[in-house]
């Protein structure tokens, strides 16, 4: 891979990490605190949708978000010509 090929795969990495940052935040942020009062409306097995969203919602967004940036990530390392096994094979 040559520098430009560099450059711009490392510039799709930080968009795509930008991205599902900015929809964690939005997810933590929005739901537990700035509509709570909004969510608390609404019940899901007895307790408020702000509270669940404060209490798991952020986690269990987190988690997704990383099957995402894995799923994302071997796509964009596949059309790069980038096999992590094959580089680990090499270097030892």
């Amino acid at each position: 891979m040559d520098e430009s090929q560099r450059r711009e795969y490392w510039r799709k990495n930080l968009r795509l990490m930008a991205v599902l940052l900015t929809v964690w935040a939005l997810v933590s942020f929005g739901a537990g605190i700035l509509f709570v009062e909004a969510l608390n409306k609404i019940e899901i097995l007895g307790f408020p949708l702000g509270f669940w969203f404060a209490q798991q919602g952020s986690i269990i967004t987190f988690v997704a978000l990383i099957a995402i940036y894995v799923w994302r990530m071997d796509k964009l390392d596949a059309s790069y010509g980038i096999d992590e096994y094959e580089e680990e094979v090499h270097h030892s």
